[in-house]
């Protein structure tokens, strides 16, 4: 899939390099040197990079980067822009990796975009947030093609009141693995991925105070004529708009993997920062619609320094985060639904359920075995081990004695998820008696420091460093030495 995806952005991209302003292209290459203990990644070297995650133990890296801007300047009425990033690793093993390749145009308003990109979906901190529920930015982006208005846009006839934005994608992942098959299934059928995304702005542009609220859906489907055959009556096209829509096919089941959520965010401008608050609130089955999993969610409050010094010490943004999905609408006393608990990110027809190449598509704090300890019970088909977590979350970003520097504090409270719990899992009004053991509630704390400095001559070096404490994950400490040139 990579080398198809890189040949191909290869094909339509370098005869475009020698054209148009040569200040919107930014060309760079960075070298990593990696020190981890073998088998033992820290959880803030690994979460929410996009997939461009290095190899544990000792090994190197080489990252090469070529992307061109948006004219901002201009601002023509028509305009394009592309990218392309590439990792290497090698140490115990090697691999060649297309973490971003894209093409995207603009006209107006709209944007139309094709390939590989990193996205984070929904009202939460771009930077320092721990991930949004359901694409946080942490997997590989899934290949897709899709139309947007990517920026807020001001309604004319609401006097600049109400502005929106807007964006449905289609993508692409290669086969998966069922959880079941059907009797005339022989290979793994294709999975297709689409999102729908819509968000509103409360406040004219000049206000100090914006309100925000809107919806993201995604869902991951296959190709059901493969699986159930003639009992499966849609055609593809149907199959598609089944998906985007959550449409209800033979009065109880939908099409594919649905999750998302509904997001309220308020912001203030201050006259020296920025203050933003948010919540997510999750669905992945039915539950939000009945307000019983409404204790769930991303809650964060963010400030930010409008006018950060350039010298000494200053800061430039501070971020504090709650993650809660312990609920999910799986207690005894919890408002019914037919689904029952939600399970997050588990799916019982696809095998890794809501992730991409084995790594979560949505906030990493819900994990599978993949970096845990060994040894906690776990359900068939739960490919996410631990999905009931009450986390805490502190990060900050600013500078030092002339340096870039980054924190992010991380402390968390695992529960295993509902099969794995005194409850069981449920299904309507049934619960099921936990079978499979009862996964003990563990702690954990991980932490990271980023520390970077601009040199002359475009060039850059920093350190990342990062450990875990705890007994979900094995306990550890890594580093990654960068030096990074710009041309």
């Amino acid at each position: 899939m990579n080398r198809i995806l890189l040949l191909l952005f290869l094909l339509l991209v370098v005869p475009l390099i020698s054209v148009g302003q040569t200040s919107l292209w930014n060309f760079s290459l960075e070298g990593q040197t990696i020190a981890t203990p073998a088998n033992k990644l820290p959880f803030w070297l690994r979460a929410d990079q996009n997939g461009s995650i290095p190899l544990s133990g000792a090994s190197v890296s080489a990252i090469a980067s070529i992307y061109r801007g948006y004219d901002t300047a201009r601002k023509p009425f028509i305009d394009w822009s592309t990218g392309l990033q590439v990792r290497a690793n090698a140490g115990n093993t090697s691999n060649l990796t297309l973490i971003e390749g894209y093409i995207k145009g603009k006209m107006g308003i709209l944007q139309i975009e094709g390939g590989r990109t990193k996205d984070m979906t929904g009202l939460v901190d771009s930077t320092l947030s721990t991930g949004a529920f359901a694409i946080s930015g942490n997997a590989l982006g899934i290949p897709k093609i899709g139309i947007s208005i990517p920026d807020y846009y001001s309604l004319k006839f609401t006097n600049d009141l109400i502005a929106v934005k807007a964006a449905y994608s289609a993508g692409y992942l290669g086969d998966v693995q069922l959880i079941k098959y059907s009797t005339n299934l022989t290979n793994n059928p294709p999975g297709y991925y689409e999102e729908n995304e819509l968000y509103g702005r409360f406040g004219r542009p000049n206000w100090r105070l914006k309100i925000y609220a809107g919806i993201n859906h995604h869902v991951i489907f296959d190709d059901e004529r493969k699986v159930q055959g003639s009992n499966y009556t849609l055609n593809m096209f149907q199959t598609f708009v089944y998906a985007a829509t959550g449409k209800t096919y033979n009065h109880y089941s939908k099409v594919g993997n649905h999750i998302g959520s509904v997001d309220l965010a308020v912001q203030y401008e201050f006259d020296k920062s920025r203050l933003f608050i948010y919540r997510q609130n999750l669905y992945d089955e039915g539950a939000l619609a009945h307000l019983a999993n409404i204790a769930d969610g991303i809650t964060g409050i963010s400030l930010t320094n409008k006018n950060p010094g350039t010298t000494g010490f200053t800061w430039r943004k501070i971020l504090f985060e709650q993650i809660y999905t312990v609920n999910q609408a799986g207690y005894f006393n919890s408002p019914y639904t037919k689904s029952g608990d939600e399970n997050y990110y588990n799916n019982p027809e696809y095998k890794y359920g809501w992730s991409y190449y084995g790594v979560a598509l949505g906030n990493p704090l819900l994990v599978t075995q993949q970096y845990t300890r060994k040894g906690f019970p776990i359900a068939p088909g739960d490919y996410f081990i631990s999905n009931r977590v009450s986390a805490y979350h502190l990060a900050a970003m600013g500078s030092a004695f002339n340096l870039d520097v980054t924190t992010r504090f991380t402390y968390s409270i695992n529960y295993g998820d509902f099969a794995t719990s005194p409850e069981g899992n449920s299904l309507g009004k049934i619960h099921t008696q936990p079978i499979y053991g009862l996964f003990q509630t563990v702690n954990e704390f991980s932490w990271g420091l980023d520390v970077g400095k601009h040199l002359s001559n475009g060039y850059n070096v920093g350190v990342s460093v990062a450990g875990d404490a705890g007994s979900l994950y094995y306990n550890s400490v890594g580093a990654i030495l960068k030096v990074k040139k710009v041309f």
